[in-house]
């Protein structure tokens, strides 16, 4: 399994294996709300980037809790008027792109991109609970944190991270790029709500997911391998789900399957080295099944078939308005995606 790994990969797969149990250990027997957070948060942190260090750290903190303190706003403020809801919506959305592209913090804009994506989901429909919901985001990002220390602390990295900076967009590029994930981003919230799609957080989430190359041209090559993952973590979660049967109400047992198929994904992920693509869409949709959906009462049976499609007809949907505007927007000089 571990032929084609670096070692600092192997080290990274088990981080990021450890990680997401501890997060989803504690959130279930502390009995915890919101289980997504505390599953998919430690992925975020420990897969999104290959290392990790006091800034990083900071970065996803704060990320979380701006993105908390935007939820509350949104909530409190604009929730009883839907215009206004939708051009504030339109407008946060549009900052977290913008400093992705142009400040120094991605992780910190990006992670509250998809956590303010998934609170609005949550709050959307169960807006009574917002105080529930704030906390846990703060809870997650803090246990995704201190986990994270733990574990680099255990299973330290011998060499040292290099990497390359990323070419920097010209005015126009950042123009196009922020007003391109701005309004989808914000279409798809609307679409959501307007349908009522309460059960659809996978959909929501791949489609914030396929926005972070933040080009048409890279979305449609970001949606294909988060479709081919999304249906190998539904096929992988659903054999967990055979093989625990009846046993599904013993924690220990639940724990362990999560911690071996997250393993299996995060290796793909690992291996593949393309960022968001198969692997990290495997990986983030066992994180939504195991965190959200699956209980003692119930299993994932139907909610990964109905993830899986879901998915599908999300981004084709999204990718149609894509090509559209990324067309009118080129139409433009200060927003045409060209150096």
């Amino acid at each position: 399994m571990f032929t084609e790994m670096k070692p600092t990969e192997k080290k990274r797969l088990l981080r990021i294996a450890f990680g997401t149990t501890i997060g989803f250990s504690v959130c279930k027997i502390m009995d915890w709300p919101y289980g997504v957070f505390f599953t998919v948060f430690p992925m975020l942190l420990l897969g999104m980037v290959p290392m990790f260090n006091r800034t990083l750290a900071l970065e996803f903190i704060v990320g979380a809790a701006i993105s908390a303190l935007e939820m509350w706003v949104l909530q409190t403020f604009f929730k009883p008027f839907p215009l206004a809801m939708l051009l504030a919506v339109f407008f946060i959305f549009g900052y977290h792109f913008r400093f992705m592209l142009t400040s120094r913090y991605f992780l910190m804009w990006a992670s509250g991109l998809i956590t303010l994506s998934t609170l609005l989901n949550f709050g959307s429909y169960d807006a009574g609970q917002a105080t529930d919901m704030v906390v846990a985001t703060v809870l997650a990002a803090l246990i995704s944190v201190v986990s994270a220390y733990l574990l680099y602390w255990l299973i330290p990295d011998t060499e040292p991270f290099k990497g390359t900076p990323p070419a920097k967009p010209s005015a126009s590029q950042i123009n196009h790029r922020t007003i391109l994930g701005a309004l989808l981003a914000t279409i798809s919230f609307a679409v959501f709500q307007i349908a009522d799609l309460k059960d659809s957080l996978s959909a929501q989430v791949a489609t914030m997911l396929i926005l972070f190359p933040m080009t048409y041209q890279g979305s449609v090559i970001s949606a294909k391998k988060r479709a081919k993952g999304v249906a190998y973590g539904c096929v992988l979660a659903l054999c967990a789900q055979v093989l625990l049967y009846d046993l599904i109400s013993h924690f220990l047992l639940v724990a362990l399957s999560l911690f071996m198929t997250v393993m299996i994904t995060a290796y793909f992920h690992l291996v593949e080295r393309s960022g968001s693509g198969i692997g990290f869409g495997a990986l983030t949709t066992i994180g939504i099944l195991y965190g959200q959906y699956l209980t003692p009462q119930g299993d994932i049976f139907f909610s990964a078939l109905y993830r899986f499609s879901s998915v599908l007809v999300a981004m084709f949907c999204v990718l149609v308005v894509a090509f559209l505007l990324d067309n009118w927007l080129n139409r433009y000089k200060w927003t045409q995606n060209t150096p």
